[in-house]
């Protein structure tokens, strides 16, 4: 690794692995989620290869941040750990981009989504 990065790697590595794996998991799925869904608001009017060439593109960073995540969470997490973490993530990521770049209206049902997600949580991580 390069000298002038190591300080920031260490610092990154320093916080506990769940952590490293939300941050690296958030990052990823804020990529995701444009890669999903962000043509629909840019590229309506574009020829549909067109627009999968661009979510793949923006699909890559979303692997070269989601794999790092996943390695790094299994370390001190099970799969369904990791699954559930996930999936709590892209919600959280996912409603913020409906509502303020999508500008679609909140709706309750991501209040009961995450009612859900919270006792998936609650299940998956109690012991």
């Amino acid at each position: 690794m390069p000298t002038w990065l190591q300080p920031a790697a260490t610092a990154f590595t320093a916080n506990p692995v769940w952590l490293q794996t939300a941050l690296l998991l958030a990052a990823s799925n804020v990529f995701m989620t444009f890669a999903w869904y962000g043509h629909l608001k840019n590229m309506q009017g574009k020829a549909w290869y067109l627009a999968a060439l661009v979510s793949w593109s923006i699909a890559l960073f979303e692997y070269l941040l989601q794999v790092p995540a996943n390695r790094i969470g299994a370390t001190a997490l099970n799969l369904a750990q990791l699954k559930i973490m996930q999936e709590v993530i892209t919600l959280l990521v996912f409603v913020p981009f409906v509502v303020l770049y999508m500008k679609q209206p909140l709706k309750l049902d991501y209040l009961w989504a995450a009612l859900c997600m919270l006792g998936a949580v609650y299940f998956i991580f109690r012991s």
